[in-house]
C-alpha cells in the first residue's frame, strides 16, 4: 500500500494533460491565424478537445493567449539565458568571443518556428492586442533576457574589457548591432539569409559595438 488514492491521482493529470494539450493547439493556432482569426473552435479542433474543456481552464480568449505567449516565451528565454551564459563563461578573445555569441544568437529564432510566428502575429495586431497581453509576453521573455545579457555585459566591464556604464543600454545596443538586420530580412527566422550575408552584418555590427564600448585607454 502506498497510501496515495490513486483514483484522486488520475482525474488530476489528465486535467493537467487537457490544459498541455489546450495550450499546444492554441500556440498552433495563433502561430498560424493570429489573436483576431484564432478562433476558440479552432483551437479545440487542434488540441482535440471540446470547447467546454477550454473554458474549464481558461476564462475567455484573452486569458488562454496570454498564456500561451507568457509559457512560449518562457521557454525561449531560457534557452536564450543559457546561450549568453554559455558563451559569457569562456570569453577570453573578446572580439572573437562575441562575434561567435553574436552570430549564434542572431540566427537562434530557427530553433522557434512557432514562437517567432507568433510574436510576428503581434507585431501585426499589436493595436488589437489587450496592453496585459503584451505586458505579460514583455515580461516572461524579452525583458529578462536583456537584463541577463546586461549582466554578463557589466561583468565585463568589471573586468576592464569595456566600459560600461548603463548595462541595460549597452545590451540593447548590441543585440541591435549585431541582430535585429538579421531579424528584420528573415522576419524573425521565417525566410533563409546566406550566412555570408549574416556574417557581414553581425561583424559590422560588432565593430560598432566594440567602438563605442572599448575603453578609451
Amino acid at each position: 500500500m502506498t497510501g496515495i488514492d490513486e483514483a484522486a491521482v488520475r482525474p488530476r493529470r489528465g486535467l493537467m494533460e487537457k490544459r498541455q494539450a489546450v495550450v499546444r493547439g492554441a500556440l498552433t493556432v495563433f502561430a498560424r491565424d493570429g489573436y483576431t482569426r484564432g478562433s476558440i473552435g479552432e483551437i479545440a479542433k487542434e488540441a482535440g478537445v471540446s470547447t467546454r474543456t477550454i473554458y474549464n481552464h481558461f476564462t475567455d480568449k484573452d486569458e488562454l493567449f496570454r498564456t500561451v505567449i507568457a509559457e512560449s516565451a518562457s521557454r525561449v528565454r531560457d534557452a536564450h539565458i543559457a546561450q549568453i551564459d554559455r558563451h559569457f563563461a569562456k570569453i577570453t578573445d573578446l572580439a572573437a568571443d562575441l562575434r561567435t555569441f553574436a552570430r549564434e544568437y542572431a540566427t537562434s529564432g530557427a530553433e522557434f518556428p512557432e514562437h517567432f510566428a507568433l510574436v510576428r502575429q503581434i507585431q501585426a495586431e499589436v493595436g488589437h492586442l489587450p496592453p496585459e497581453v503584451l505586458e505579460a509576453w514583455q515580461e516572461a521573455g524579452p525583458r529578462p533576457v536583456n537584463a541577463a545579457l546586461a549582466r554578463r555585459l557589466a561583468e565585463l566591464g568589471d573586468r576592464g574589457l569595456l566600459e560600461i556604464t548603463d548595462p541595460r543600454r549597452a545590451a540593447m545596443h548590441f543585440v541591435l548591432l549585431t541582430g535585429t538586420e538579421v531579424s528584420s530580412r528573415t522576419y524573425l527566422g521565417a525566410l533563409p539569409m546566406p550566412d555570408a550575408d549574416i556574417d557581414r552584418i553581425v561583424d559590422a555590427g560588432l565593430e560598432v559595438f566594440l567602438r563605442a564600448y572599448l575603453p578609451r585607454t
